[in-house]
């Protein structure tokens, strides 16, 4: 009976180091996928917008280094767009002030026409709207066009008429939704706006804040 001693040979331990370090990245690459399946970078290109005070802003550079909920809506909608800023509303009072201190909420109408800075500004009043941490924003045709391109919103005129004042009133078919972007302008997850998961939308940001 005898041993013999092998020397284990450095390149073939190099090798399993190596495998065992390119596997591990790749479950942390996979487990982060399954949980955020977007990864659209939306802040290579900057829109400038009007927020609720009148004050020019960029966007998303406005939110640059935060976590953000976003949606575009219009304030003469009856249903979807006042229950869409609700629940981003019950997500931000599921938020501990430590977090909220990294995270932003931005809505931007596709209805400039009619929702000037002003009327944003009411619409976000009524609700207690918080505007440290809020920003309404409305643009011109060019602008709002581009940022509903980004995110993939529709919106089309539907059923027109006209007030007693002979002002032209419509509503629009849109896009219900809301996005979530990460603090590096990433679109990270879309939900359904006015019928969202509030807990889910809460637990996404709490993992993107660890």
């Amino acid at each position: 009976m005898f041993t013999m001693n092998k020397k284990l040979n450095p390149i073939k331990i190099l090798n399993l180091t190596l495998t065992f370090t390119l596997t591990l990245t790749m479950l942390s690459l996979t487990g982060c996928y399954e949980h955020f399946p977007l990864k659209q970078d939306i802040s290579r290109t900057q829109n400038i917008f009007l927020n609720q005070d009148s004050i020019e802003v960029k966007f998303p550079e406005l939110v640059k280094g935060k976590v953000t909920l976003m949606a575009m809506v219009y304030t003469h909608c009856p249903d979807i767009c006042p229950m869409t800023t609700h629940n981003m509303q019950l997500a931000e009072s599921k938020l501990s002030e430590k977090e909220l201190d990294k995270v932003r909420f931005v809505v931007i109408t596709f209805d400039p026409n009619r929702d000037t800075p002003e009327v944003l500004k009411k619409f976000g009043e009524i609700r207690d709207i918080n505007f440290s941490r809020w920003n309404f924003l409305t643009g011109d045709e060019q602008n709002t066009k581009e940022v509903m391109l980004k995110f993939d919103v529709k919106a089309v005129p539907a059923d027109s008429s006209y007030d007693a004042d002979g002002n032209l009133s419509y509503y629009i078919v849109h896009t219900d939704r809301i996005s979530l972007i990460d603090q590096n302008g990433l679109l990270r997850k879309n939900y359904v706006g006015s019928i969202a998961d509030v807990n889910e939308i809460v637990n996404d940001i709490k993992y993107l804040l660890e």
